[in-house]
């Protein structure tokens, strides 16, 4: 980054976080310190069998929290399922929201706090600085490493009427305080760990190249992409390594930081438009578009892509080809695809050929497409898509 780019005016959101091995456990004292009476706890079925939400409700209950906990959310959250549990914050008299869970949970505790608060449906904040007043308070407990909703401006809705998943990007959707422990990362298993974990190296690379990019979003996306490059591969491999588990989590709390400041690119516009037409996974296809985008991306930010290849630990020489490089930079990402698992192709999802007009179509509208650092052409995004048939 030059000089010049440095002094462009940048801002830096965060949340207030605790990182480390028991910041799970701390959910009662900050809800006590935030005067909350009454929490809507937003979570799983799956977490609240492996009893991750007790654990959570046992905590706020301990300094004097009353709770009620809501599990009505599915993978790629819709729209409905959002005001559904708004219904049941205003019915049960909360006056907070206490998110446990991977990105589906706290996407939807996101957007029933500002339905709440602005008496809107979901749908209507679509967009950028959509939202009028923030929601009540909100304290994340992410339990999967990737998707740093516990950290970012964003908010991923299934809007089911239109198909499509919408973003909200706003600062109100930033949590007042997450607590991020790895130890709660152990009961994933090794198909979860790969695709979440590359997940938070798409939010990383995407964040490195958007043309929103900055010294401090670099900074925290480049380390994370060398934590993911040093701890990925083992987390698969050996579920119960603590160590590999806090690296990974590390990881994704630096993606999010980059991410949620410099937005993302088409990686994510085109995983978004597979998850609201096909319902497909957003991890997965995050996953499988990666090195396909860095392909036709490359041209737009070759240095930059070099050096998040070397942050996974590829040896690129000063003096090599650009032809060369390229082809290294697309074998780093290839390379711990298919190291971690990561075989699919998105025709083996569902997608199909004669959908690729209608995936291009909403993939170019999706507001992550603004900061890639190219802008593609409709029939460029399909072949894109058709590169991962």
């Amino acid at each position: 980054m030059s000089k010049s780019d440095v002094l462009e005016l940048r801002k830096f959101v965060a949340p207030e976080f605790v990182f480390g091995a028991g910041a799970g456990k701390l959910a009662g004292q900050f809800a006590a310190n935030l005067s909350i009476k009454k929490a809507l706890v937003v979570s799983g079925p799956v977490l609240e069998s492996l009893g991750l939400t007790g654990q959570v409700v046992d905590s706020l209950a301990d300094e004097g929290v009353d709770s009620v906990v809501f599990t009505g959310v599915t993978p790629n959250p819709r729209e409905y399922e959002v005001m559904e549990g708004a219904e049941i914050y205003r019915r049960e008299g909360c006056d907070a929201i206490v998110a446990v869970g991977g990105g589906s949970p706290m996407d939807c505790a996101k957007g029933i706090g500002i339905v709440c608060t602005n008496d809107r449906h979901v749908i209507e904040f679509e967009g950028v600085d959509n939202v009028e007043r923030p929601g009540p308070p909100m304290i994340c407990i992410p339990t999967t490493a990737g998707t740093a909703a516990d950290i970012s401006q964003f908010c991923i809705i299934n809007d089911t009427s239109r198909r499509v998943k919408i973003a909200i990007v706003s600062k109100t959707m930033v949590p007042d305080v997450a607590l991020i422990d790895p130890l709660l990362t152990l009961s994933m298993g090794a198909e979860l760990t790969a695709h979440t974990g590359l997940d938070a190296l798409t939010h990383a690379v995407e964040a490195y190249v958007s043309n929103a990019s900055s010294a401090v979003t670099d900074l925290h996306a480049l380390e994370a992409v060398r934590l993911i490059g040093r701890h990925l591969l083992t987390a698969v491999r050996q579920p119960d390594n603590i160590e590999a588990r806090t690296g990974m989590m590390l990881a994704s709390t630096y993606a999010g930081l980059a991410f949620s400041n410099a937005i993302l690119g088409a990686v994510h516009a085109m995983a978004h438009s597979l998850g609201g037409l096909l319902d497909l996974p957003h991890g997965l296809c995050n996953a499988i578009l990666l090195d396909h985008v860095a392909e036709y991306n490359f041209d737009a930010a070759p240095d930059k892509y070099a050096q998040l290849a070397r942050s996974l630990g590829t040896v690129i020489p000063a003096d090599a080809p650009a032809g060369e490089v390229k082809e290294l930079v697309l074998e780093s990402f290839r390379g711990l695809k298919r190291a971690v698992g990561v075989e699919d192709n998105l025709c083996a999802l569902g997608m199909t050929l004669e959908a690729l007009p209608l995936l291009a179509e909403k993939a170019l509208a999706d507001a992550c497409m603004l900061t890639n650092p190219k802008q593609p052409s409709r029939d460029e995004v399909m072949e894109i898509f058709k590169s991962v048939c």
